[in-house]
C-alpha cells in the first residue's frame, strides 16, 4: 500500500516512447499492484482464521470464500482512495478505467489463487473449536501404555 501511495504521488512516471508500450506498462502495473495487494489481503484474512463466535457455524470453505470476497472488497476500497488521492496530485488524474483495471487485476489474482493457490492459500483445518480451553492438551496426560 505504501508503494502504491508513493507511486501515485508522483506527478509523472517514467514510460516508453511508444504509446501502446506506455499504456501496457502503466495499466499492467495497475493490475499487477492490485493483484498483489488482494493476494496479501486474502492471505492475511485466511491466516487470521475463521470467526469463532459467529451466529451460525462457519465452514472452512465458506470462510475461504468470505475471506476472498473481503480481500477483493478491501483492494477495491484502497483503489478508490488511491484514485481520489491521484486527483489531488498535479499532473495526475482520477480515472474510473484505472479503478476497473485495479478491480480486474485483484479479482483475477484471487480467482487464480482460489483455483491453483493451495501452496499460497493452504486448506483450512476441518474443524476449529469454539473454546480455546479445548485446544489445550489434556491434563493430566493419559498414562503411557
Amino acid at each position: 500500500m505504501g508503494l502504491i501511495f508513493v507511486l501515485s504521488a508522483q506527478p509523472t512516471l517514467p514510460g516508453f516512447s511508444t504509446p501502446w508500450q506506455d499504456l501496457l506498462l502503466k495499466k499492467g502495473g495497475h493490475a499487477t499492484a492490485y493483484a498483489v495487494l488482494a493476494l496479501l489481503y486474502g492471505r492475511a484474512l485466511l491466516c487470521a482464521g475463521r470467526p469463532r463466535r459467529a451466529a451460525a457455524p462457519v465452514t472452512p470453505e465458506r470462510w475461504r470464500r468470505t475471506a476472498f470476497w473481503l480481500a477483493w472488497g478491501l483492494a477495491l476500497l484502497y483503489a478508490a482512495t488511491d484514485e481520489w488521492h491521484q486527483a489531488g496530485v498535479p499532473g495526475r488524474h482520477a480515472r474510473v478505467t484505472d479503478w476497473l483495471i485495479d478491480a480486474l487485476g485483484a479479482g483475477l489474482a484471487l480467482l487464480a489463487a482460489g483455483r491453483w493457490g493451495q501452496r499460497w492459500f493452504p486448506a483450512l483445518p476441518a474443524a476449529q473449536s469454539e473454546s480455546p480451553q479445548t485446544d489445550a492438551p489434556a491434563w493430566p496426560p493419559p498414562p503411557a501404555a
